[in-house]
């Protein structure tokens, strides 16, 4: 397969970037999209030029480093997949792809592709987590949970925090992150005791990183590889609510 890609470089956050176009001829349909920008380093290096910066991944979409702007959309246009499970069988044979990394004020562009995320980390160490000493793990079914609460808190605790809501919202909103981050952690009873500390905590960190607010786009989960819900944000914001009076 022949792809032609146009890649977003630029050597450090000072400096002014631009798309650059390269092709890449030998790309194989069973490629990951992270893979052909393998290949696309080698060819690069081979030339003696400075290869595309870019986050490692796991190949599995379980970690969230892999992300980028595929053709202007977050993680491509699969629906809930995140790039580094895009294969090029999915592309066609000549294809021209653009590829540009999240653009955020609260993520700060390192190089290239590669974006500072160390924000959404500053989220969770706000009051993402459980902070009493709970011991061992307990038996399973020693603490009763309502099924339709586990079913709820397993989705929102797919999120992989990979930040394709932040990219995708005309906000640059982190509200589906930290919505997920709350409720999960609201609907176990581990997380209870805490849950009106946390909401206040996290929607403050939130808004002290340079998120904008939700206007219920809905863009982030349209994006999202993990499909977390926009109900989340409701969740969140019943949460602070009752936290607040």
């Amino acid at each position: 397969m022949k792809i032609h890609l146009k890649v977003w470089r630029q050597p450090d956050s000072k400096s002014q970037g631009k798309l650059e176009e390269y092709t890449v001829t030998n790309a194989n349909p069973s490629m990951s999209f992270i893979e052909l920008l393998d290949v696309l380093n080698e060819q690069l290096i081979t030339n003696n030029l400075e290869p595309v910066a870019f986050d490692s991944d796991c190949g599995e979409g379980i970690c969230g480093s892999c992300g980028m702007m595929i053709d202007g959309v977050a993680h491509g246009e699969q629906k809930q997949t995140a790039a580094s499970q895009i294969h090029l069988r999915s592309i066609q044979d000549g294809d021209t792809i653009t590829v540009e990394p999240w653009r955020a004020k609260a993520f700060p562009l390192v190089k290239d592709l590669v974006g500072d995320r160390a924000a959404l980390d500053r989220i969770v160490a706000a009051g993402g987590y459980v902070s009493v000493n709970t011991g061992a793990a307990p038996d399973a079914n020693s603490l009763p949970v309502n099924k339709e609460n586990s079913d709820r808190a397993f989705d929102y605790a797919a999120c992989i925090g990979c930040g394709a809501c932040v990219a995708a919202c005309p906000n640059a909103s982190a509200s589906l992150f930290t919505a997920a981050k709350v409720s999960h952690l609201a609907l176990l009873p581990q997380g209870d005791p805490e849950r009106k500390q946390r909401v206040l905590d996290m929607t403050a960190q939130m808004a002290t990183e340079g998120f904008g607010d939700c206007s219920n786009h809905g863009e982030c989960t349209a994006v999202c590889p993990k499909g977390i819900p926009l109900d989340t944000i409701s969740m969140m914001r019943r949460e602070y609510i009752k936290a607040m009076f």
